[in-house]
């Protein structure tokens, strides 16, 4: 205990003195704090792999989950400078270029991608091919969190540069080809966007096919439906052109197996050319025969399918770098081949294991 004399010592006199003492301690308490320190602004140089890319992709890419407006609005108010100046959003990054980045406003907390690689199939120092699973998206977004390049961006946190070269649905399975550097993904886009990838698919149908080889054109095109669901439906007046091949390998007692070939590369394309001829793919929950579906998924056919029956299991393309001839396989997925053995056991082994 304090001595007397102390403790009167600590105790303000009355009247003036003490109101000031207790304005004091009040003023302390409700003084503002310090301001946060400012971010600081990020500088980089353009290495090789973003060599020819567009300002504002570059900008979205690095700074994911900051809405698209306020990417714009920095480079247009000149936030953003390339090797001390001003730039536009479309100017392409060369070799060397030195950024000024200023912090970016996030819509939200980032939340980090669980790192998951799927089987690799082919992989140097510019490709990337794997064995994309069904019902994994290749990419976030439409509601989903992460997709396939997401899960192997964080899987290899210290590789520069992967791109998509192309998509596959999420509920389609098999051979996904991704870029490791930019000009592999430049010259990849220009393979596909002439015709010059050869992907084949195994897809199983409802119905009894006819023909053994048929060529389909049926030009499609996009629309909302209830407000919000895009799907893709036959337009012959305002659809873009559409090109698929289809080949009969197996008839199946009410189903049919077919080998399809994409000459275009429209979304859905595949699904929706068979459903629009009467042939929806087995286990399609957007294009395709609901209470087929549901019976497959509860075993009513011999095995149980609880997914679409649509495997990309061939592409064919000239190395975008080296220009070596590269065939790229993915094996039929186990529960497709236990549906076949099911109901032919030699179409089901033989696919499983080509």
């Amino acid at each position: 205990m304090l001595p007397q004399s102390k403790a009167r010592s600590l105790s303000p006199k009355p009247g003036k003195t003490a109101h000031k003492a207790v304005a004091s301690r009040v003023n302390a308490t409700v003084s503002p704090a310090a301001p946060p320190r400012a971010l600081a602004a990020r500088r980089l140089v353009v290495g090789e792999e973003h060599t020819g890319q567009r300002l504002d992709n570059f900008l979205l890419r690095l700074a994911k989950g900051v809405p698209k407006s306020h990417v714009y609005q920095v480079v247009r108010s000149g936030q953003v400078r390339v090797n001390g100046g001003r730039s536009k959003a479309e100017y392409r990054l060369a070799k060397g270029d030195e950024l000024r980045i200023p912090p970016l406003r996030t819509a939200q907390p980032r939340v980090r991608a669980p790192a998951q690689m799927p089987a690799i199939l082919y992989e140097d120092e510019h490709l990337l091919v794997l064995d994309k699973p069904s019902g994994v998206a290749a990419h976030g977004g439409s509601g989903i969190a992460f997709g396939i390049i997401e899960r192997v961006r964080a899987a290899r946190p210290n590789q520069p540069f992967l791109a998509l070269g192309h998509r596959l649905d999420r509920e389609t399975s098999g051979v996904l080809l991704l870029a490791k550097t930019r000009r592999c993904l430049v010259a990849l886009h220009e393979q596909l966007r002439t015709g010059q990838v050869e992907k084949r698919y195994w897809a199983l149908v409802v119905g009894d096919w006819v023909n053994e080889r048929q060529h389909v054109r049926l030009p499609l095109t996009k629309r909302t439906v209830g407000g919000r669901e895009r799907r893709v439906f036959v337009d012959p007046d305002e659809g873009a052109q559409a090109h698929s091949v289809f080949e009969l390998r197996a008839r199946l007692d009410g189903f049919s197996l077919l080998e399809a070939q994409l000459k275009t590369g429209r979304t859905h394309q595949i699904r929706v050319h068979l459903a629009h001829l009467g042939f929806p793919i087995l286990g399609d929950d957007k294009y395709g025969d609901f209470e087929t579906n549901r019976r497959a998924a509860k075993g009513a056919f011999g095995a149980r399918l609880g997914r679409m029956f649509l495997h990309a299991h061939t592409v064919r393309l000239t190395h975008p770098v080296s220009g070596v001839s590269l065939c790229l396989a993915s094996p039929l997925p186990q529960e497709c081949a236990q549906w076949l053995r099911a109901r032919n056991p030699g179409v089901g082994e033989r696919l499983h294991h080509a």
